[in-house]
């Protein structure tokens, strides 16, 4: 049996994941691009080659910090809540795993959320992102088309709805706060689609939107 990979170390304390973690933060207060490694240095109380030792670039925290979001986001379209079942209940699987990793990583989301495709690091994270949005959206067509949803609204539309309300928690959620993630994932639900939902026994005729 081979040993355990060390993990390096810069400081007692300071580890890969406790300087990213400091990185994501400052991201988050000063914008990424105004944040130099001199900056992240000072809040670490490391030198700058301490935490090359770690990182070889600013743009390689970036990267590793938003595929911290971009992974928990996909590994909720690959639970089987997700893949098995009627297209509504994976729709339901799916936005309360986006919930789950949005309250559990949210730093992280944060910074994902915030960038603008500036540079080759954010643009594959965007089109991850962009991979991540359409596999909601065909949920929500899946689940129209199946009778589950009300058919008079664009899906589109709907997508916008849902991406809106999800992304608008990390500008408001603490994790210290009263509501545990368990009970704002359940309140998500019911907001996003008790309004969306057919009622058994009823019948909405879709309207002449177009897909």
């Amino acid at each position: 049996m081979s040993e355990p990979a060390l993990v390096k170390r810069g400081r007692p304390g300071y580890d890969q994941p406790a300087i990213l973690e400091v990185a994501v933060a400052a991201f988050n207060e000063f914008g990424y691009d105004a944040t130099s490694m001199g900056v992240l240095a000072t809040r670490l109380g490391l030198s700058k080659s301490a935490i090359y030792h770690h990182f070889t670039s600013k743009e390689e925290l970036l990267e590793q910090a938003l595929g911290e979001a971009l992974d928990g986001l996909e590994g909720v379209l690959l639970k089987q809540s997700a893949q098995c079942g009627p297209a509504i209940d994976r729709l339901a699987a799916v936005l309360r795993g986006a919930v789950e990793v949005l309250t559990s990583r949210l730093p992280y989301v944060t910074l994902l959320l915030r960038v603008r495709g500036n540079t080759d690091v954010e643009r594959a994270a965007l089109a991850r992102r962009r991979l991540f949005d359409r596999a909601v959206s065909a949920l929500v067509v899946e689940a129209r088309d199946e009778g589950s949803l009300r058919g008079d609204i664009d899906p589109r539309i709907v997508t916008r709805l849902l991406f809106g309300m999800v992304n608008s928690i990390v500008e408001w959620y603490r994790p210290e706060g009263p509501e545990d993630a368990g009970q704002l994932a359940n309140d998500v639900l019911a907001v996003a689609l008790d309004g969306l939902r057919v009622a058994p026994g009823s019948r909405v005729s879709a309207s002449s939107t177009t897909e």
